[in-house]
């Protein structure tokens, strides 16, 4: 293998990565505006034209920055890589930390430096997603001030958290030879399952605040529902999502003993019970149907793959060299390597998203069966529409854009699949 043609394949993958999300955003803004002026007929009776033209704007809003963001962060990665981005950053370390501190220590300087660059370079457009396009259809509930101190904690825990493992990594690069891949997926996954763990207890609350739910006859029939599933957890808490987004959601987290059901207070405030307990009854689906165990395989096979292909690519001169970076022939390029390789699989991932669209979508019609035999299928119908109209869900998303990024079949297929329609209207 060769520089050049190391390059050759990067730009015609970049190319092709960035052609294909332009054109799945354009068609989705086309498909949307078109079906603009009229609610679809399944919706007719239930969906005023003023909450789905909302809807309509909401999501070509969101789409034209999407644009926007895939042309940046195409910028981004061609600075990073054959502008030399990261090849100035390699030689100012290698220059001021490598003598000083020493191989591993530069190392990690190199992994933390360019993900907190990298960081710094989107917040920008996280603040304008923020602070314009949700404020402007009123779901934004931050202030600048939360805002900053989201970036400053979220920096601080990543730093935390991420200097130690990326330590261990290039320590297990250096020190266990060809294998070092199968020792690094054996800790990460160890990491991932020990988070699921952590997570929920001690850095949630960092981010959120967690009481215990408050209303007794909600508390009561919600236990009772677990009980009927055969599912345990840690407790039912209330997050005060609303300080930052008016947007609803319930979930679940943790893993083993340490599983808690999550309320988002605005979930609460637009939901009535049987709603609340049909939409609860979804999220147990996921767990019930083994859901959760499925993603959870899939993540740590993707993760073998993704290091399996990385310990034969770092080893290549060529490899460095096509993507703009000069190799030091004193030091490792552990870090270097790895980070490119992270690169690289974000650009790869729109291949695979239609499959992986395709299964979580499933998924969701699995979970949604589960609802209906453990509660009212009339209920979740109802709130499903209600959140479909509350976070501004296009009705008419393009059916190609869908298969490619819906991680949630869409309305008309979702409502369709359940026994019986929608009673309640928005």
């Amino acid at each position: 293998m060769n520089p050049f043609a190391v390059t050759g394949l990067f730009v015609v993958a970049f190319v092709a990565v960035l052609l294909l999300r332009l054109w799945l955003c354009s068609r989705q803004i086309r498909h949307v505006a078109r079906h603009r002026g009229e609610v679809p007929p399944r919706f007719a009776g239930t969906v005023s034209l003023a909450a789905h033209q909302r809807a309509a704007d909401y999501t070509v809003a969101r789409q034209r920055f999407e644009l926007v963001s895939i042309g940046w962060q195409g910028a981004v990665l061609i600075g990073w890589t054959l502008l030399g981005g990261l090849n100035a950053l390699n030689s100012l370390l290698l220059a001021q930390v490598y003598p000083h501190w020493g191989d591993l220590a530069y190392g990690v300087a190199l992994l933390m430096g360019a993900s907190l660059i990298s960081s710094v370079l989107d917040w920008p457009l996280e603040a304008w997603r923020t602070f314009r396009i949700e404020q402007t259809f009123g779901f934004n509930r931050m202030t600048w001030g939360l805002w900053w101190r989201d970036r400053l904690v979220g920096g601080l825990l990543g730093l935390a958290v991420g200097a130690p493992i990326a330590a261990i990594v290039l320590w297990l690069m250096g020190a266990t030879g060809g294998t070092w891949w199968l020792w690094t997926f054996a800790v990460l996954a160890g990491f991932m399952l020990l988070m699921q763990v952590v997570y929920p207890t001690w850095i949630a609350p960092l981010f959120n605040r967690f009481q215990p739910l408050p209303d007794e006859a909600l508390r009561i029939r919600v236990e009772r529902l677990l009980q009927r599933c055969g599912f345990q957890s840690q407790g039912l808490f209330v997050m005060d999502g609303s300080k930052r987004s008016a947007h609803a959601n319930a979930y679940f987290t943790g893993f083993g003993r340490s599983k808690r059901v999550v309320f988002f207070d605005t979930l609460l405030q637009k939901l009535d019970g049987d709603e609340i307990e049909a939409v609860l009854a979804h999220e147990l689906g996921h767990f019930r149907r083994h859901h959760v165990r499925t993603r959870l395989f899939i993540g740590l096979g993707t993760l073998l793959a993704g290091l399996a292909i990385a310990a034969w690519l770092i080893q290549l001169p060529a490899f460095y060299l096509g993507l703009g970076v000069v190799p030091n022939l004193l030091v490792a390029n552990h870090a270097a390597g790895l980070l490119l390789v992270m690169w690289l699989g974000g650009l790869a991932g729109i291949f695979i998203s239609p499959w992986s669209a395709s299964l979580s979508r499933r998924q969701e019609f699995e979970a949604d069966a589960y609802a209906c035999e453990h509660g009212q299928a009339s209920a979740l119908a109802s709130a499903l529409l209600k959140l479909f109209a509350d976070n501004a869900s296009t009705l008419t998303p393009d059916p190609v854009y869908v298969r490619f990024m819906y991680s949630h079949p869409p309305a008309d297929q979702r409502l369709a699949a359940l026994p019986l329609q929608p009673a309640a209207a928005t």
